[in-house]
């Protein structure tokens, strides 16, 4: 097997698993622990995963988000539910933002079922989608572009945001501990926290696994959002953590029942 074809199906174990073992690899591969090795830190190096101790995963940690082109591809039924339950929020003529992020990128393609809308993003895979759209106007924030997060970032997108107002912002969140949330990466977070400030109304979209979890930057408090939308119930500690801090999460629903 080539090496470019082994690297794809480890990535492609990680998007189902979310995790590999290096010895299970080598032995699945029937090639050396040292070559596997090379394998994952090229990977690494690339963004697409992060070593631990006996493997790799793409699970979010303190400073690592993997690579947009996994995210995208994980749990589809889970954010289209989410997207769902969010899109309820939306009504036509409205001014909607919606940040980056493959949950967010769901959102933004079923807006136009909301339209005529005016459409407020920096998420590359919206833009795409939208672009042609008619009833939709899409004002695309401009800033230096990220392959990891698929989205545009940076001082013109921060001050683009400065002269925009949106009735509601859209925002994902790869963690979120206590009433607090949270983002690995400061580029992503200072654009993030300008939508914040220039929206009426706020929600955020985060998957019930990334309860529970920091990151190196504090977003904001939950509180801070007008909504709070999961895909289901958290473990019964954060739930109790979420009432203390008088947090009420909105589950969506079942897709038979949207």
């Amino acid at each position: 097997m080539k090496r470019d074809e082994r690297r794809q199906q480890i990535i492609d174990l990680l998007v189902e698993n979310g995790v590999v073992d290096l010895e299970e690899l080598a032995k699945r591969f029937a090639v050396s622990k040292m070559t596997i090795h090379r394998d994952l830190d090229e990977l690494e190096a690339g963004g697409l995963l992060r070593k631990v101790r006996g493997g790799a995963t793409i699970e979010a940690g303190m400073q690592f988000e993997s690579d947009f082109r996994l995210r995208e591809r994980q749990g589809s039924a889970a954010k289209e539910r989410m997207a769902l339950e969010a899109l309820q929020l939306v009504e036509p003529g409205m001014t909607v933002m919606v940040n980056d992020g493959s949950m967010a990128a769901v959102l933004g393609s079923i807006l136009p079922r909301k339209k005529p809308l005016t459409v407020i993003t920096n998420n590359a895979s919206i833009l795409e989608a939208l672009k042609l759209e008619k009833g939709i106007d899409l004002i695309a924030l401009g800033g230096m572009y990220s392959s990891k997060f698929n989205g545009y970032f940076g001082v013109l997108a921060e001050q683009n945001l400065t002269s925009l107002r949106a009735d509601i912002a859209f925002l994902s969140s790869p963690a979120v501990s206590g009433n607090q949330v949270f983002h690995m990466d400061a580029d992503v977070i200072r654009v993030k926290k300008a939508m914040l400030n220039a929206a009426v109304k706020t929600c955020l979209l985060v998957n019930h696994t990334r309860f529970d979890h920091v990151a190196l930057h504090v977003l904001a408090n939950l509180d801070d959002f007008d909504w709070v939308i999961t895909d289901q119930v958290p473990e019964l500690s954060v739930q109790q953590q979420l009432v203390s801090a008088g947090i009420q999460l909105t589950i969506a629903r079942p897709l038979e029942d949207t």
